[in-house]
């Protein structure tokens, strides 16, 4: 399947920066909470690559392993959010998040259920003000904690293969004073797109009434 199949156009694309960006800023409000410091974010980057390419452009940042949070979500549209770091930026987010109080053993006990703790404030307030703004609303998976590379967190939505296309969309951020940054990604395979560029569509029609 080409990516001529099924594309998002410009005012499409810039309606769903739009969205992500106040999903995104929503979320690190949430995170600003919990480690209590300024976080810094990009603008979001919006692409229909095949995963393995999605798997590539995690891959060419980062060199070491990474540690990931996924949680699928389902509704009208459908596919898997991620919140990613570099695996030696884990720990140093679970010190942040409770307060530097714990020992290094400490830490590492609690690592896995305070990642995905965080992971889950972090995609839910995303993704719950994404489905707000489209009208729509979307069921969470559970968190759940993955580490490995690019290809390894991955792995084919639903039934996709690795040269299926996705909507892969991803944010950087980082946490001023400490050494935590990471991206925010989101895939969806194309029934989902197809779905998605209805709802924006229809967002970006009740806008222009608004404005109008």
């Amino acid at each position: 399947m080409s990516s001529d199949a099924i594309t998002l156009s410009e005012l499409e694309t810039d309606a769903l920066t739009e969205i992500v960006n106040i999903g995104v800023s929503r979320a690190a409000s949430n995170l600003r909470k919990m480690v209590g410091d300024q976080v810094l974010l990009s603008v979001p980057s919006i692409e229909v690559v095949s995963q393995r390419r999605a798997a590539r452009l995690i891959g060419e940042r980062e060199i070491n392993q990474l540690v990931a949070v996924s949680q699928d979500f389902t509704g009208v549209f459908s596919g898997r959010a991620l919140l990613i770091f570099p695996e030696e930026n884990s720990l140093e987010l679970v010190r942040a998040v409770t307060g530097d109080e714990l020992d290094p053993q400490e830490v590492l006990d609690i690592e896995h259920e305070a990642l995905a703790e965080t992971g889950n404030v972090i995609l839910n307030s995303c993704l719950a003000t994404m489905a707000n703004m489209l009208q729509r609303s979307l069921t969470m998976t559970i968190p759940e904690v993955l580490r490995g590379d690019g290809p390894a967190l991955f792995q084919p939505v639903d039934h996709e293969t690795a040269d299926g296309l996705v909507l892969f969309l991803y944010i950087d951020f980082a946490v001023r004073s400490r050494d935590i940054r990471g991206y925010i990604a989101m895939l969806m395979d194309l029934p989902s797109l197809q779905a998605l560029k209805q709802l924006l569509g229809e967002f970006i029609e009740r806008i222009v009434g608004n404005d109008g």
